[in-house]
């Protein structure tokens, strides 16, 4: 036995008697990947890999391992999907390792330019000149633990069929071309009946429902969820929409981190496509995080992480997180830069609603800022942004306008009717003389808090300025009445407000994943609005806007990928998720005849963009409608989405209810077992793709995935693997849609190009971003192109692309990406302001929210934020049908630093912490008898689950705290049959809880139903009422 046997025997005989009894089956998870390792292969270097290159340290010669190559691509361990440089062992084609790419902001700040040669990149991270220092470029934990999954047992590689019942895990492998043909032509499929076919379900002129019109055509009753855009999403929306012509195609967000977006793009005034900043960390003083964990949560946590340690070790930042859960975010490291506030679950709108009366009471808004009035105004007296503080809101009860805002036809501007309260005509406010002005001729300030009479068509008109509604809201409670309601005592609530007031515009306000709450969409405006009170949008140091990315996928410059001919410019219809005007619905206008046009049979969401939460229980009870098939791609809404389980199984079980549902994943999960057919799909380094970075890049940035190594999914004829892509290029063909096939692409001169591989739109894609931005990118040279490894796509690149263009997207996917310098962050014509910023206005009062009534009251909204306490559908309080005394605790769930909703497969990941026990205050532990490492029972309305605890002092009193990640039923936690097959069966997969297991159903609501924001149709985690007893 060697000695390193006999110490990895002492520890891990040391770990299971320090988890005693309570833990020891979570001991035997962690240890066992550690004692089942092959023995060092080397006696001092351990198994460490050989150097992929070596770098002279004096002279800076660079010499490379023949036996290894380096290339920069993407990762797709999660959704942040960071520029990497991925080591892969040319004999074998297996990826050994993974880290960062020097040239990628989501790697490495600051980044390298561009320009720079990969052999420079490569010298940039070695120890030469203590280069590798400043440049270190690094990859997390989780983006090298999930490679394993490339090789993993429970790969999906060939398409499958079911065979018995739904969810039984029994199938059968079918070839590629009898797939193809039974999903278009349908038929008896499985023996149980027929099923219509796609090609048959491509209905485009008969409607759902003849006597409800607005629904749309029957192919809307096709749908497809996926997750995120990891960069394939346009391929897909091609397929889906400007092909086949559905509406319904939609992501992840609403059961993710929905409300936080949805809030923001409140105050910026796009409510669909949710803008979103981050605080400018490298210049902040000081941050305010909300329901979000910045090094673990939120977008991209890597680079938040790196940037946050930086900035107050190195910078002046210091910050306060506002959680129901102690995160790393505020520990030993962190020193007095970083403190904790614990909060009540789902009342961050109380806190910030007490901050803004503090700022109103004390003066600590920026007045000055907000009396701008438009963009120019702003400008001439030093702001890079404005708001719509000063602008006039109709607040006359009864008044056709109620809610929105005053305009200019409304005090006699002559304008064509169909331009009016449109773009060209302009919001109305009171200049310094008391007089009525248009926002876009105002040449100075206005006035900021107005409740007034004007007259408006020879009537008087009460009016209001934006400003003062959201006064009269902070004001609706005392700071003491906030303070209970949050739990956060009154002096706290005014120190953090005098805090954020105390550093001109270097200070921002942020949320993330804690704002999933009951309330979640007005704690979310909320927040983002103490950006707006103090001005520091666009600011160095203050709340910055993501940059954007070279887009792949638009009308050129070389390519045009966004149209095509025969292509359905905008599907007709109303979406599933109900995310449209209940008003403009054949029940509004029925019910509103007969006398009583609300409640509507389930809520609408008019000020929502796409909601996966609505789809499943909506096709359940086929409201608005039911559906033909479904489509899920790299999408688990089973697991992810809170009650939706307990609600939908029994429907998805039942082929009557969706007669086809189809699965496009690497891996079979909670919503893929319950297919009909399973499609492999490309997995990490195998794939293509081009993504933007998230927030907090705020430089433009678009990361290249290509292929670094050879797909494992089974081959077509013609060598090409299949995937999402050639699923789709296949369908298309044997359809006949446009889009697809022998001349589906063009380029700017009209010429025509075929779109039969993956490679014929992702290469053609690089080729746009190559000439987008100021100019051209350079051409790559031999060298660059040997030492990236994309010399293995040379023969790809130029049988697709012309000659021109061979080099430049070759000088891209060399670099990983295409990132603009780190020096253009901040203007050139004013240092002090960020480069990218944005230009319109604040809102302050949103109006299309003001404006809009709940479906099931038919109450207004509130047009700013506010507070309210977590409600259900009907406006009822939670705490009114399930009160503290039969619920006394709440439930929340937090961001793991290592798992996320797919890594649980990944074994060093287990190792290290292979279950989630659920975390609780000692009062409440002392409370119910129990102790660290005790099995107990937690229950909520919505169903029970059996977990460990463990006593933590960092959690809120009265919050049960679930780590996300866990509680799995697939993904390896049960073994498939497949064929004559059988997969591998791991239980340890399945360890820990699952917090959505525990998730509502909305008591107020017919049918079937989860519980949703009143406002954004996003799932509510956090809060949920709970009890925990020994199990």
């Amino acid at each position: 036995m060697t000695t390193n046997t006999r110490r990895k025997i002492i520890l891990a005989a040391g770990g299971l008697l320090a988890f005693g009894a309570g833990f020891s089956a979570t001991a035997k998870r962690m240890f066992s990947p550690l004692l089942d390792r092959d023995p060092p292969k080397n006696q001092y270097h351990g198994a460490s890999l050989e150097p992929e290159f070596n770098i002279d340290p004096a002279t800076g010669t660079l010499k490379v391992n023949p036996a290894q190559q380096v290339s920069y691509t993407m990762c797709l361990g999660c959704t942040t999907m960071c520029g990497v440089r991925v080591r892969i062992d040319r004999a074998s084609g297996k990826v050994l390792r993974v880290a960062g790419n020097p040239y990628s902001p989501l790697s490495t700040d600051p980044h390298l330019p561009m320009k720079a040669s990969i052999r420079d990149s490569f010298v940039a991270i070695s120890g030469f000149q203590d280069k590798g220092l400043a440049g270190r470029s690094t990859a997390c934990g989780r983006g090298n633990a999930v490679l394993e999954q490339m090789d993993s047992p429970f790969r999906v590689l060939r398409p499958m069929k079911r065979v018995g019942p739904r969810n039984s895990g029994q199938w059968e492998p079918i070839p590629f071309e009898q797939l193809i043909r039974e999903l278009t032509e349908g038929g008896d499929l499985f023996g149980e009946g027929p099923v219509e076919g796609l090609k048959a379900l491509r209905d485009l002129t008969t409607p759902i429902d003849p006597q409800r019109p607005e629904l749309g055509p029957k192919v809307n009753q096709v749908a497809l969820i996926t997750s995120v855009n990891d960069g394939r999403l346009a391929f897909g929306k091609r397929f889906m929409q400007q092909a086949y012509g559905t509406l319904n195609f939609v992501g992840h967000g609403s059961y993710c981190g929905g409300a936080y977006r949805s809030g923001s793009g409140a105050l910026f005034g796009d409510m669909k496509k949710m803008p979103h900043g981050k605080p400018d960390f490298a210049n902040t003083e000081f941050a305010l995080f909300i329901g979000t964990a910045p090094a673990n949560a939120g977008n991209p946590f890597k680079r938040q992480g790196a940037l946050l340690a930086k900035a107050r070790t190195e910078g002046k930042l210091n910050y306060v997180v506002v959680d129901p859960v102690l995160t790393n975010a505020s520990n030993m490291a962190v020193g007095e830069r970083g403190n904790w506030v614990p909060i009540k679950p789902g009342t961050d709108g109380a806190l910030v609603m007490g901050m803004m009366r503090w700022l109103f009471e004390n003066g600590g808004y920026d007045a000055k800022y907000l009396s701008h009035p438009n963009l120019a105004v702003a400008k001439a007296a030093g702001e890079p942004s404005w708001s719509n503080a000063t602008h006039l809101v109709v607040v006359e009860p009864g008044h056709p306008r109620q809610g929105r805002f005053l305009r200019g036809s409304d005090l006699g501007l002559t304008l064509p009717e169909e331009e009016r309260y449109k773009e060209n005509d302009p919001f109305v406010a009171l200049d310094a003389e008391d007089n009525t002005v248009f926002h876009d001729q105002a040449a100075g300030p206005a006035q900021l808090l107005v409740g007034r009479t004007v007259e408006a068509g020879g009537q008087p008109l009460q009016v209001k300025s934006s400003l003062q509604l959201l006064r009269e809201q902070a004001f609706v409670h005392s700071l003491d009445e906030y303070a209970a309601a949050c739990g956060i005592p009154a002096p706290t609530i005014a120190a953090l407000a005098k805090e954020f007031a105390s550093h001109g515009k270097r200070a921002a306000a942020i949320a993330h994943g804690g704002m999933m709450a009951g309330n979640g969409f007005y704690n979310a405006y909320g927040v983002v609005t103490l950006n707006a009170l103090i001005g520091n949008l666009n600011w160095k140091g203050g709340l910055s806007m993501n940059g954007g990315g070279f887009k792949d996928a638009g009308p050129g410059p070389r390519y045009n990928l966004a149209s095509f001919p025969g292509m359905i410019e905008k599907p007709a219809g109303l979406p599933l998720g109900r995310n449209a005007p209940y008003e403009k619905t054949a029940e509004f206008a029925a019910k509103k005849a007969s006398g009583k046009a609300y409640p509507a049979q389930a809520p609408w969401f008019p000020n929502a963009p796409g909601l996966a939460t609505e789809w499943l229980t909506g096709a359940a009870n086929g409201y608005p409608y039911g559906l033909k098939a479904l489509f899920l791609w790299s999408a688990n809404p089973v697991y992810g989405i809170p009650g939706v389980r307990a609600q939908v199984e029994k429907d998805l079980m039942d082929p009557k209810k969706i007669p086809l549902i189809i699965a496009i994943d690497p891996l079979i999960n909670e919503s893929s077992a319950f297919a009909d057919y399973i499609v492999p799909d490309s997995l990490l380094y195998e794939s293509w793709g081009w993504a933007s970075a998230w927030g907090a890049v705020p430089t433009k940035a678009s990361t290249a995935r290509w292929p670094v190594v050879e797909p494992k999914a089974d081959k077509l004829a013609d060598g090409q693997a299949i995937g999402m892509e050639t699923f789709f290029i296949a369908l298309a063909r044997a359809m006949a849609l446009p889009g697809f096939g022998p001349g589906a692409l063009a380029d700017m001169e009209g010429n025509t190009y075929p779109l039969e591989r993956p490679e014929d739109w992702y290469l053609r894609g690089g080729a746009n971003i190559a000439w987008l931005g100021k100019e051209p990118v350079a051409d790559a040279s031999d060298e660059d192109i040997l030492l990236s490894g994309v010399e293995r796509l040379r023969p790809l690149l130029e049988r697709t692309l012309k000659p021109e263009e061979v080099r430049k997207v070759a000088f891209i996917l060399a670099r990983g990406g295409r990132y603009q310098p780190a020096k253009e962050t901040y203007s050139e014509d004013n240092p002090e302001w960020m480069t990218h910023r944005y230009d319109k206005g604040l809102q302050i009062y949103n109006e299309n929210l003001g404006a809009t009534k709940n479906s099931i009251t038919g109450k207004r909204f509130t047009g700013c934020a506010t507070w309210t306490e977590p409600v259900f559908a009907d406006g009822t309080p939670m705490r009114t049908l399930y009160p503290e005394k039969e619920w006394p605790l709440q439930l929340v769930s937090f961001k793991s630093a290592l798992q996320n909703s797919y890594s649980i497969a990944a074994s060093r990941l287990r190792g290290i912490h292979p279950e989630n026990p659920v975390l609780m205050h000692p009062a409440d532990a002392a409370r119910f008898g129990l102790e660290s490492g005790d099995a107990a029972v937690i229950r909520t309305p919505g169903g029970s689950v059996r977990g460990r605890v463990i006593v933590h002092a960092g959690v809120m009193p009265g919050v049960l705290a679930v780590e996300h990640g866990y509680g799995h039923k697939e993904l390896g936690a049960r073994a498939h049959h497949i064929g004559e097959a059988r997969q591998p069966e791991v239980p340890a997969i399945g360890a820990g809880i699952n917090l959505n297991d525990l998730g509502l159903t909305d008591p107020t609501r017919q049918g079937k139903s989860v519980w949703v924001d009143a406002v954004s149709g996003t799932a509510v985690r956090n809060g949920l009422p709970a009890a925990v007893a020994r199990a």
